[in-house]
């Protein structure tokens, strides 16, 4: 049974042929990318910093590393493609609990004035 948080196995199945690492692919072959994968979404649901992921998931700085260079390989959008076909996908939603903001970001810098729908006042 998966934890909070964690790809269950069939869900793993669904992509693992997506993700790099595996045996025959140029580079590294990697350890054990479930873990990997469980750690990352460990991080991304829970909100936490990458430095208090749970150890059971690896290190987090080589974890953040690889979510890192998966992102700039369009890795992630392949597979949340690949998961988004399963009419069970409660597993790959994102609700606004995920969503964060930086605290300056509610005001602009003398950019563009925000007015409310249908205001005829001109720019």
């Amino acid at each position: 049974m998966a934890k909070r948080y964690e790809l269950t196995d069939e869900q793993y199945e669904q992509i693992k042929d997506l993700l790099p690492g595996k045996v025959g692919d140029p580079g590294r072959t990697a350890e054990d990318n479930h873990r990997f994968i469980n750690g990352v979404m460990w991080v991304l649901r829970s909100s936490a910093f990458w430095r208090d992921m749970p150890e059971r998931y690896g290190n987090y700085e080589t974890t953040y590393k690889r979510f890192s260079r998966w992102a700039k390989k369009g890795i992630w959008e392949q597979v949340f493609k690949r998961l988004l076909k399963d009419p069970k996908n409660a597993y790959v939603m994102i609700d606004s609990t995920l969503v964060k903001a930086h605290q300056n970001a509610t005001t602009g810098k003398r950019g563009r004035c925000v007015r409310l729908w249908g205001d005829p006042v001109e720019d």
